[in-house]
């Protein structure tokens, strides 16, 4: 383990010496760069900070952060590295900018050029500015992940899974139930003289004993449904419905007299004898003329056509 330290604090420290050394080296080349560009003394030597110090500091950030913030913080450390990287490829190409800090000079031959390169310059340190105060916010209000720590009742639940996994197997479907006939030998004749007939073929069933208790169930479940009564789904045929029994004439001026026996002549009307024999207008009718003649009331009239 001690080994391992050292080995990882002497990686850290060859790191800052190089990262130190190649800041020296992009120091005089931004130092000058802002001495073109209008810096004086003092701000081109704090030029290179802003630059390469903003890179280091977006470094330390993608180290901290994580997700989106270290996304940003990646994007800030490509942005200056290729912005320092251009500034120092300008400087070795004008030989002019070399010893120069104050005096203004040109960056590019090539206007546009020149004006690009100039925006660039004049440009990082208000980047610097805006994308390190950013940076450190994020940082300051990071929060790191917990660190998941084994509980007792997780391990026990994986126990419980690995050993559930083989020995819960689903339960294996009951054979399907087969009837076969069994041939019963005829009885023997007795010397009675009496004769026996011979007994029907009994079915056996040749399903396991398990299975029998549930076939029994199902037969009476079949049995039961097939012998409760069907709702009737529509209109009932003419051939299917009871035949409803028409009474004679006979039978219907026999009912007719019974009931109305004891009727006074007022109340022997078509419409009280229909009610009361429980028949068509027309019947009643011809029932209240026969009626009524019978008692003298009218002329038979009522008789022929019963007659008719």
């Amino acid at each position: 383990m001690n080994l391992h330290r050292k080995g990882r604090a002497a990686l850290v420290l060859a790191l800052v010496v190089v990262v130190a050394m190649a800041f020296r080296v992009s120091w005089n080349a931004l130092r000058d760069i802002a001495g073109a560009v209008g810096a004086d003394d003092t701000a081109a030597m704090l030029y290179p900070f802003v630059v390469d110090g903003l890179m280091a500091l977006a470094l330390v950030a993608t180290l901290v952060l994580s997700g989106d913030a270290r996304r940003f913080a990646l994007r800030v450390l490509g942005a200056y590295t290729v912005a320092s990287l251009v500034l120092n490829y300008v400087h070795g190409l004008v030989p002019e900018l070399h010893g120069r800090t104050v005096d203004w000079g040109r960056l590019a031959e090539w206007d546009p050029a020149n004006w690009a390169l100039v925006l660039l310059a004049t440009s990082l340190p208000v980047g610097s500015i805006y994308f390190g105060s950013d940076l450190v916010a994020k940082v300051l209000h990071h929060q790191p992940a917990p660190i998941p720590t084994p509980d007792a009742n997780t391990e026990e639940s994986t126990e419980t899974e690995s050993n559930r996994s083989t020995a819960d197997l689903p339960e294996s479907t009951p054979a399907p139930i087969t009837a076969t006939l069994v041939r019963v030998p005829d009885p023997v004749p007795v010397d009675s003289g009496k004769s026996t007939l011979p007994l029907k073929p009994v079915p056996a069933l040749t399903a396991p004993v398990e299975a029998a208790p549930v076939a029994s169930i199902e037969s009476r479940t079949t049995a039961a449904e097939s012998a409760r009564p069907r709702s009737a789904t529509g209109p009932v045929p003419e051939v299917a419905r009871t035949p409803v029994p028409r009474r004679t004439w006979k039978a219907v001026l026999a009912e007719a007299r019974t009931v109305t026996k004891d009727w006074p002549d007022e109340k022997l009307t078509a419409e009280g004898i229909r009610r009361a024999v429980r028949t068509s207008p027309e019947r009643a009718r011809i029932l209240r003329g026969v009626l009524r003649s019978e008692r003298g009331l009218e002329a038979a009239s009522g008789t022929e056509a019963v007659t008719a």
